[in-house]
């Protein structure tokens, strides 16, 4: 594999992952491992995460949501790979729901 190819991610995790620095956590393990996109809370409890990069990275940070941040338990992490669309400069944070449409 070389450096050009990337990867996205849709994630979602499920259990007690809100309130308990979920996001940072993993805003902090995605810069960690170079990759961007972005991560939220959902109004049903979980949190939803997109993430681009290398694959392997990619499956790395899928590994620590697994485990997640000391106070959090994780029931459940589904991932669904997508095409690589939009490109996103970080990973960051977004604090509003998706809109109810």
């Amino acid at each position: 594999m070389n450096s050009h190819d990337e990867s996205q991610a849709h994630v979602l995790v499920t259990g007690f992952v809100q309130g308990v620095g979920f996001r940072q956590f993993v805003k902090r393990q995605a810069r960690g491992l170079g990759l961007t996109g972005w991560t939220r809370n959902l109004p049903d409890g979980s949190v939803e995460i997109i993430a681009c990069g290398l694959k392997e990275n990619i499956e790395k940070l899928i590994e620590q949501c697994k485990k997640g941040p000391f106070l959090s338990e994780v029931h459940n992490v589904t991932v669904s790979w997508d095409q690589t669309g939009e490109k996103f400069e970080e990973f960051s944070l977004l604090s509003t729901p998706p809109e109810m449409s």
